[in-house]
Formats: C-alpha cells, structure tokens, sequence
C-alpha cells in the first residue's frame, strides 16, 4: 500500500557529510509527520529528527547542530543531511512517515527498510 525508500547511505571518515533521501509512494492520501530513526547494533532505535507537515523539527540532541531535517511535500520525500558525522554516528537509518490511505480513515506509522551508515574513525 504504501513504501518508502532510501537512499543516500554509505560509509564515510569522520567529519565527513552524507544525505539520506526517502521516497514513499503507493495510495497516499495524505502525509503527516516524516523524519528518520536509526537503530545501532545491540541498541535501541532512536529518533533522529521528525519535521511536521507546517515545517516544526525535532532532533535528538547528539545531531543538533550537525544534521538538517528538510522535505519536499510535492514529491513525498523527506531528506536529512548528516554533516560532521562521528562514529558514533553508525546505524541503520530507517524512514518514518505518518500516512493516511485512500479511500481510508485514520493515520498510521510506515518505515522504510533502512540504509547503513558506517562511519570510522
């Protein structure tokens, strides 16, 4: 019903930049809230930065200031660039977004399959 894609992932030196990009596509209606989380071998995953659909952001306080959350709501996409990466950086960065059907009520979370970030020291 609904995918999103990513791209963007990669494995780079510290201090190095990325730029992640998802796409979701399939019988959208709407899009609320979209943004990205990541997942570190042997940890929980985490918010990384969540924008709305008026703009409003929200990032987890170890990329402030480094990472930038920005979408284009035309093309359903959701971009997050990532610039002074650190290792502890590393993870599997999985797309959200908060998607209503058509021809259905109500919203509800969708993910994408995640892309692996490596960053090394």
């Amino acid at each position: 019903q609904v995918q999103l894609v990513e791209s963007g992932g990669g494995s780079v030196q510290a201090g190095g930049s990325l730029r992640l990009s998802c796409v979701a596509s399939g019988s959208i209606s709407y899009i609320g809230s979209m943004g990205w989380y990541r997942q570190a071998p042997g940890k929980q995953r985490e918010k990384v930065a969540i924008m709305s659909t008026t703009g409003s952001t929200n990032y987890v306080d170890s990329v402030k200031g480094r990472s930038t959350i920005s979408r284009d709501n035309a093309k359903n996409t959701v971009y997050l660039q990532m610039n002074s990466l650190e290792p502890e950086d590393t993870a599997v960065y999985y797309c959200y977004a908060d998607v209503a059907l058509i021809y259905s009520s109500g919203r509800r979370p969708y993910w994408g399959q995640g892309t692996q970030v490596t960053v090394s020291s």
